[in-house]
């Protein structure tokens, strides 16, 4: 969704420091009206030969098992389904500390939060998690493991919990 609120600017930016030391492809998935602003930049850091727009896409998960990293970088995010989408695939996360994102990403563990437009912040963290082969597979594991914790068979009976809850309280007050 290529909009200035997600800040995509921000992810072509981290990646043209991160791909001058490390071997890197930027795949930028959606489309929106921030796009030629984005290919602006890319030309401007002559990244544009690394950079590939895939548009939407359906199949979303066959696109991510292939990547090594997801950063989000958003202004405002209310949960950060793309975040945990990526996480289920093994992908680690760079995203902003903002919205719902904290809730998903376990810092330090499926990837790093950082402050809005911190980018030298998530450079530095994209850097940790790309180091070696081992750091990567921590990271890809740990965002597996978080990714389950909003597994369905987890997720649901807690709603359930707080659905009966609301309803006994509503049901108290009325016979009070």
């Amino acid at each position: 969704n290529f909009r200035k609120v997600k800040r995509v600017e921000d992810v072509v930016r981290i990646f043209d420091i991160i791909q001058q030391k490390i071997p890197a492809k930027l795949l930028l998935i959606g489309d929106g009206p921030e796009r030629s602003n984005i290919e602006k930049v890319c030309r401007e850091l002559h990244v544009c030969n690394k950079v590939t727009y895939l548009g939407k896409q359906e199949a979303i998960e066959e696109i991510l098992s292939i990547c090594d990293l997801f950063i989000l970088p958003s202004e405002s995010e209310s949960f950060g389904l793309s975040a945990l989408e990526a996480m289920a695939c093994e992908v680690p996360v760079i995203s902003t500390n903002t919205g719902g994102l904290p809730e998903v990403i376990d810092h330090g563990n499926s990837g790093f939060l950082s402050d809005v437009g911190d980018i030298d912040d998530m450079v530095e963290n994209a850097y940790t998690i790309l180091k070696d082969d081992e750091s990567l597979h921590k990271f890809r594991k740990g965002a597996k493991k978080q990714a389950l914790n909003f597994h369905i068979d987890k997720a649901l009976p807690l709603y359930e919990e707080l659905y009966e809850r609301v309803v006994s309280k509503n049901m108290i007050k009325k016979e009070n």
